[in-house]
């Protein structure tokens, strides 16, 4: 039995195979290509039968390297980042990093699995990405917008000020610089730019109209009685990624993904929980309002 730990990187993955008891018996470093994956697989598979792979960074560097795997129905472990105190003691190397993800997988102190990039939650994952750059940038636009305001030119500043930010847009769209040889001038020009940047035209309809109706998938996954919204937060968080038998066993790994799990906070006498504090934000936010609008909305849930 042989446990392999993996160091992800851009154009490189480096492996160490450590035995049962945590001998180190060999080192790799294979491409990130196809047929790295099967030099890798073929390296593993010679020390004998492979327990589990433990890997770093497996939703990104790693993620090719992990859906190879799980397609030859190998066990792949999320081994997370190396302890600081280990690495500050034994250094750092790509190949310390590799055999401390094996080592951490064989203790099993690491047991997350990786999510599987794909279905509906991969598709509405892509499309979130692009939407949440596009709102990042339009906000960035607007507090710079408003930062220029505070320090433009009293003869521009006054007439500004007061207007609201549909009027400013159209206002700072209508801006004629002209020659960029006065601060007042410049002042205008950049105004202009942003404002341009800011959305104009069928591009920002077409945002606006995105942020608003997200993607036809969400609405066959989101649960009933919920927002198109919250269930398409809802889809980072998907307790299917793993085969459970029980009801319980989707439930408990749900809520401590949604920061909704109690953890024991007992000390001497006082025997007490508190939540999770280490849940994804966007999920524990769409199962808020999904509860939120059940309870006014919901008949079985108002009762």
């Amino acid at each position: 039995m042989v446990t392999i730990g993996v160091d992800t990187h851009k154009h490189t993955h480096v492996a160490v195979a450590i035995d049962g008891i945590g001998e180190r018996v060999g080192d790799l470093t294979i491409p990130t290509d196809h047929g790295g994956y099967e030099q890798l697989l073929e390296w593993a598979r010679s020390f004998g039968q492979v327990c589990r792979f433990g890997i770093e960074g497996t939703g990104s560097y790693g993620a090719g390297l992990v859906s190879y795997l799980r397609r030859h129905d190998q066990k792949v472990i999320e081994a997370g980042r190396p302890d600081r105190r280990d690495r500050r003691q034994r250094g750092k190397s790509d190949t310390l990093d590799a055999e401390n993800a094996a080592r951490v997988a064989l203790a099993r102190n690491a047991t997350a699995v990786p999510r599987r990039a794909e279905g509906t939650s991969e598709m509405l994952r892509q499309i979130k990405v692009a939407r949440d750059v596009a709102v990042k940038a339009r906000t960035s636009t607007i507090i710079t917008l408003k930062a220029l305001i505070v320090t433009a030119p009293d003869e521009l500043r006054p007439e500004l000020q007061p207007l609201t930010k549909a009027k400013l847009r159209e206002r700072y769209a209508g801006l004629r610089p002209g020659p960029v040889t006065t601060p007042l001038a410049a002042t205008k020009h950049s105004l202009r730019a942003l404002a341009r940047r800011w959305g104009l035209g069928r591009r920002d309809r077409r945002s606006r109209r995105d942020r608003r109706r997200p993607h036809p998938a969400s609405r066959s996954t989101a649960p009933r009685g919920v927002r198109d919204r919250a269930g398409h937060r809802c889809r980072h968080a998907d307790p299917r990624r793993r085969p459970a038998t029980r009801a319980t066993e989707v439930r408990a790994p749900f809520a401590m993904l949604c920061g909704a799990a109690p953890i024991p906070a007992s000390s001497g006498m006082k025997q007490r929980h508190r939540l999770n504090y280490g849940g994804h934000r966007q999920a524990n936010s769409a199962l808020y309002r999904a509860v939120i609008v059940r309870m006014r909305f919901h008949p079985a849930t108002i009762a």
